[in-house]
């Protein structure tokens, strides 16, 4: 049986109202499984408040109106956590999602696996018919992206203890000039995933950790909070979703490694953040060591719960395109859960009779950081960490990425590919995506990039249905926009630049300039 820790009066922690420390924690050794025992501490209350928004039904609000529109199924529908088994080893280990645990008894990654016989009693028409008709909707939870898929998320918690803000139905954009003019691409779209609650994709994840989080507290488990790694976007989401429910948040940055516009959402949403000497791989290495010890729950990647809900993006995109599948999808990647994510989607589609096939799925990496790369160029042998260096793509700037095998699984079931990019070609890619409408985040100049080294040689044709996943939005980067637009980027060329024209406050200097312009866009 996988190994424990239980706390008692007894236990270096004691927890009266406060949490106290009667004596040094002990120096971590690292636990594969964790389990907190729910007899040791009592859990406090949770705090969160129904939302107050009302609707004709009795003058109900909309989470107590849910119960009258809970959609039931003959078939009892479950999942549990099981270890991460690409080998399909058989194998009998698995734990209750209302347990407290991150890594399998050897040490390895954990999935959530589906209860698929029970889902395949319903067909595919059956799915598509029911989460088609909830889209749009402000019905309690299924408004929601994710919990739209609730049955594929999390099949037995409760309404009342989902905590959400209608994330997810991000818009896919197509991007008409941009596919023309730059690539001689007539089915190009981007997804933007940025175009959330909190201005990324984490969103779709932490609601689904958040909630689970909110019924281990009613249920009597003792967490006192959440804690995670973050080079920004996690911490903005999970700050957010801990502050609507109600439970204390706790981030571990790496110091001055992220925008102002990241570090800023943590703080306002009350989230306790510790500025850290370190890189993000330290930072996580900390944040384990911690959750190890104390009563607070890990919320990196490494916990499978978020990849439930960013799988949902992938169901999304074949939604939106009324349930036809694209040729190609393409993924910025650091912590490498959400190339995972969105294989996983895509395939639970498939394997539940909702599509015939899957899409081939690429992971662009920056390449100061490109671990993945690396491992892709080498016919995926002997898998070796980096010193990750820095990027504009702060988010994706991991050496040692968790989910490093997921990622290969994911690559290699979806015929794959892994590009990279530099940071010369990331922001001229943010350029000329801006100029032609959008306004995207670094992260999406990376994969953008790839779009264009693969459609150069030719592996993505120019009437291929191509996805290019932007998992952040645009405004969170302001200040590398600016320096690039600036020309203030030190050794780049910052071509696609566009800095404003200084011209005297007078009708003739600002005909002059006006007629040279016009005159330029003429030829």
């Amino acid at each position: 049986m996988a190994a424990t820790t239980t706390y008692s009066s007894s236990s270096s922690l004691f927890i009266n109202n406060h949490l106290q420390l009667k004596k040094p924690i002990s120096k971590f050794s690292p636990n594969p499984h964790f389990i907190i025992k729910a007899s040791s501490f009592e859990a406090p209350p949770t705090t969160q408040s129904p939302t107050t928004t009302t609707i004709k039904s009795g003058g109900k609000n909309i989470r107590d109106n849910a119960h009258l529109h809970k959609t039931t199924h003959t078939h009892h529908l479950s999942a549990k956590y099981v270890p991460f088994n690409p080998t399909n080893t058989a194998t009998n280990e698995s734990y209750s999602l209302d347990e407290v645990v991150y890594r399998s008894q050897s040490g390895g990654l954990l999935d959530v696996e589906h209860d698929l016989d029970a889902l395949k009693h319903y067909d595919g028409k059956y799915w598509k018919t029911l989460f088609d008709s909830r889209v749009g909707k402000t019905t309690w939870p299924y408004g929601s992206g994710v919990w739209s898929k609730k049955e594929w998320v999390l099949p037995e918690i409760d309404s009342d203890d989902i905590v959400s803000a209608f994330e997810g139905n991000s818009n896919l954009f197509w991007a008409e000039r941009f596919g023309k003019e730059f690539l001689q691409m007539n089915d190009l779209w981007v997804k933007h995933c940025g175009n959330s609650h909190t201005g990324s994709f984490k969103d779709l994840g932490m609601t689904v950790l958040v909630s689970q989080v909110n019924r281990l507290r009613r249920i009597g488990k003792p967490l006192f909070g959440v804690g995670c790694a973050s080079t920004g976007d996690t911490s903005a989401a999970l700050s957010a979703y801990c502050a609507s429910a109600g439970i204390p948040s706790i981030v571990f940055l790496p110091a001055d490694r992220i925008s102002l516009a990241q570090l800023v959402q943590p703080i306002a949403n009350g989230a306790f953040v510790l500025s850290l000497d370190t890189d993000f791989d330290g930072c996580m290495q900390l944040i384990r060591e911690v959750t190890a010890e104390l009563p607070i729950y890990l919320a990196n990647s490494l916990n499978s719960l978020r990849l439930e809900g960013q799988k949902t993006a992938a169901i999304e995109i074949l939604q939106q395109f009324d349930w036809e599948v694209p040729d190609w999808v393409i993924v910025p990647g650091g912590n490498l859960g959400n190339i995972y994510a969105f294989y996983k989607g895509f395939k639970m589609c498939q394997e539940l009779g909702l599509v015939d096939r899957i899409p081939r799925l690429v992971c662009a990496q920056a390449a100061n950081a490109n671990p993945l790369y690396l491992h892709y160029k080498s016919g995926w042998k002997d898998f070796k960490p980096v010193k990750a260096n820095t990027t504009f793509a702060s988010a994706i700037q991991i050496g040692d990425p968790v989910s490093i095998d997921r990622a290969v699984y994911a690559l290699q079931q979806s015929n794959g590919i892994v590009e990279e990019a530099t940071e010369e070609e990331l922001m001229d890619a943010c350029a000329q995506a801006d100029s032609t409408g959008m306004f995207v985040c670094p992260h999406t100049g990376v994969a953008l990039t790839a779009l264009f080294k693969l459609r150069n040689k030719g592996i993505i044709g120019k009437t291929d249905r191509t996805v290019v996943v932007s998992t952040a939005h645009g405004l969170k980067f302001t200040q590398s926009k600016i320096d690039y637009h600036s020309n203030k980027i030190k050794d780049m060329a910052c071509r696609l630049a566009n800095p404003p024209t200084s011209v005297k406050a007078d009708f003739g200097s600002v005909m002059d300039v006006l007629k040279n312009y016009l005159l330029s866009k003429a030829h």
